[in-house]
């Protein structure tokens, strides 16, 4: 009934009861979901596959953050393209900009953006997009979506606003660039009412909702580690917001998910 569509389970906070995180999710009704593999940068391009590999239910992303962008390495670029071939890799990502800590220089996350663009089209995967602005002023957006336009939208591959907290004027470019809305636990936090603007303006069949595990725990779980089985809680907040039940908001994104992945076709085809 639910998908999580992006968490990171490769995090060392869940070296002690992964197996057990996994049996919440089933348990909590998550019917699948989408390790992205970014890890700690190169040397870790294929966390998210090797933990999903075990489970029918579990999809794998690979590509570099814009944390890590100053670290890529010509080989890390032909070892991503290798692993894109594996099964379980759905998209590339998350990519994009992070301005806000700015752990890579502006100008060389901008280029590692850039070159994943082009291997993705050459995968034909879609990507995961993170963005992150400055405290004051929105020039992460600005240039995201630019290079989305300058590099992307011709692809016609689409892709994934990760944890959405932009404006709607920026909403509205993204799906007009191709793209899903994905909300995450930062929907039910008082101060944020933008991000419940744009999750009851997202017309509901463009929608994902994921945890971003381990991080942004939902309302009644903030403050602690954030787990798949917390994506519960997102569908519940956007259902109050929509007057919907969570069950309706459930399973819509998870058709979403299943429809925009192809899911469906891959099953028949097995």
């Amino acid at each position: 009934m639910y998908i999580d569509s992006h968490a990171h389970l490769d995090s060392t906070r869940f070296d002690e009861d992964r197996a057990e995180v996994f049996s919440r999710a089933r348990e909590a009704g998550v019917e699948a979901a989408l390790l992205i593999g970014s890890g700690t940068g190169p040397g870790s391009l294929d966390c998210a596959i090797r933990i999903a590999e075990p489970h029918d239910w579990v999809y794998a992303t690979i590509g570099i953050h814009p944390h890590e962008a100053q670290l890529a390495k010509e080989e890390d670029f032909t070892e991503m393209a290798a692993l894109a071939k594996h099964p379980k890799v759905l998209a590339w990502g998350e990519i994009g900009l992070d301005y806000f800590y700015d752990h890579s220089p502006r100008e060389i996350q901008q280029a590692v953006f850039v070159l994943q663009m082009e291997l993705a089209n050459e995968a034909k995967l879609p990507i995961i997009i993170h963005c992150r602005p400055s405290e004051n002023s929105e020039n992460a957006w600005d240039d995201t979506l630019r290079l989305i336009e300058e590099h992307w939208k011709s692809t016609g591959l689409g892709g994934i606003l990760h944890c959405f907290t932009g404006t709607l004027d920026q909403m509205r470019r993204s799906l007009d660039l191709g793209f899903m809305i994905s909300f995450a636990g930062n929907v039910t936090f008082p101060k944020a009412q933008p991000i419940r603007d744009a999750a009851l303006q997202v017309p509901l069949d463009r929608m994902f909702i994921e945890t971003d595990s381990p991080f942004l725990a939902p309302i009644p779980y903030r403050g602690k580690r954030n787990e798949p089985a917390f994506v519960v809680e997102v569908a519940r907040r956007i259902a109050e917001l929509r007057s919907l039940t969570p069950e309706e908001v459930g399973r819509q994104t998870t058709e979403n998910f299943r429809r925009f992945f192809s899911l469906h076709e891959k099953a028949d085809a097995r």
